[in-house]
């Protein structure tokens, strides 16, 4: 039953923070964090990935699959979004599209992320 619980709510918190790290730049308020989270993101992929010997390392992907496989899930990929996809759409996506497709959204909104923040601070300072 627990594990049941802990993976609905992996699916609802680790697909939300997807989809906050994609568009949370879009709203004013929320585009400092979206940087946050786009780093810690990034530096989980990357330091955390070099640390465990898989980039991309994502810790929620490694915890939720630690619960599927307690609920008797098996042949797990390698990628949260591969499983996602797979998962809502009951198709089997090749994994090296879809880990292409991650990382360049990614970084196409790691990059809005970025330029839309150093914007806001410019014309901040600017208006003062």
């Amino acid at each position: 039953m627990i594990y049941r619980f802990l993976d609905i709510f992996f699916m609802i918190f680790h697909t939300a923070l997807i989809i906050f790290n994609l568009f949370g730049w879009v709203w004013r308020r929320t585009r400092i964090l979206n940087l946050i989270t786009l780093g810690l993101t990034g530096a989980s992929w990357l330091l955390l990935g070099l640390i465990t010997g898989t980039l991309g390392y994502c810790p929620l992907t490694d915890w939720h699959f630690i619960v599927l496989e307690k609920l008797g899930k098996t042949g797990l990929p390698s990628s949260y979004v591969k499983y996602l996809v797979d998962r809502l759409t009951g198709l089997d996506i090749n994994s090296s599209l879809v880990d292409n497709f991650t990382l360049y959204s990614f970084l196409v909104a790691l990059t809005l992320s970025i330029a839309i923040n150093v914007n806001d601070r410019v014309r901040k300072k600017h208006n003062k």
